[in-house]
């Protein structure tokens, strides 16, 4: 039996690391990726240093742009994860996202990023979408878990129709359930990755454009980049949220 007792934030900090940390070792164990020669925000922190984090990122043959990154606030309660894999447009599968948390309760999403316009792409929602629709209703039924409804129209726009993005209470069994969640989606995403067919050239730039484009706005209108110049200053926020997207930096 697992316990049904609240973890400190400590705690649930640690647990939600270790479970990123598992999914980058999953995807990069699969997949070639190659690291920033200049890695200027491995480590940052709040001008007071109450606030610390790291910011990685990477490319490669089949990665178009990884990033990889925390930040805690423990005297808020408060911290993020993410590991984001926005695929190089040799293919057309999905992006896959996860961002875990606490705020103070633990929160957590995960999500296949569409790179059509699903209404109007039946195949590709059936084969990218169906697959998981049984564990995102599964997901909104569960007593233990609230939804979560971000108030940025433009967050719930790219969000996919299966997108899993929930809190829940701080306790061993939640984290078992996002572990459980995170490999399942990740295991059936490099399924798909290994299996993709190639993309014609001639659709490479229109698709290639269309995602920088999606990463640039996820990026600039993410809602937290308000918390971030509070906590971090204008420069090294911007740095932050340039990093996200943006290869220029390097």
């Amino acid at each position: 039996m697992t316990s049904q007792a609240n973890l400190d934030h400590a705690s649930l900090f640690k647990q939600l690391q270790s479970i990123l940390s598992e999914l980058y070792e999953e995807v990069t164990h699969q997949i070639a990726i190659l690291p920033r020669s200049n890695q200027p925000l491995q480590s940052f922190s709040s001008p007071d240093g109450n606030v610390t984090g790291s910011l990685l990122t990477f490319t490669g043959e089949e990665i178009d742009w990884l990033v990889y990154s925390w930040f805690n606030a423990p005297q808020m309660r408060f911290s993020t994860m993410r590991l984001t894999l926005w695929l190089s447009p040799l293919i057309q599968v999905p992006h896959l996202a996860f961002e875990f948390g606490t705020k103070p309760e633990p929160f957590f999403y995960i999500d296949y990023i569409p790179r059509v316009d699903l209404w109007s792409d039946l195949n590709y929602t059936e084969r990218y979408y169906d697959p998981i629709n049984a564990t995102y209703l599964k997901l909104r039924e569960n007593p233990n878990l609230s939804l979560f409804v971000s108030k940025a129209l433009y967050v719930r726009q790219m969000q996919s129709p299966t997108s899993l993005c929930f809190t829940c209470a701080a306790t061993e069994d939640s984290l078992l359930l996002i572990r459980n969640t995170a490999h399942e989606m990740c295991s059936r995403w490099l399924t798909w990755v290994k299996q993709a067919e190639s993309v014609s050239v001639d659709r490479q730039t229109l698709l290639s454009e269309r995602d920088s484009r999606m990463r640039q706005i996820t990026a600039e209108r993410d809602p937290g980049n308000a918390l971030a110049v509070k906590i971090f200053g204008a420069e090294l926020a911007d740095q932050l949220i340039r990093s996200l997207w943006s290869k220029e930096h390097e």
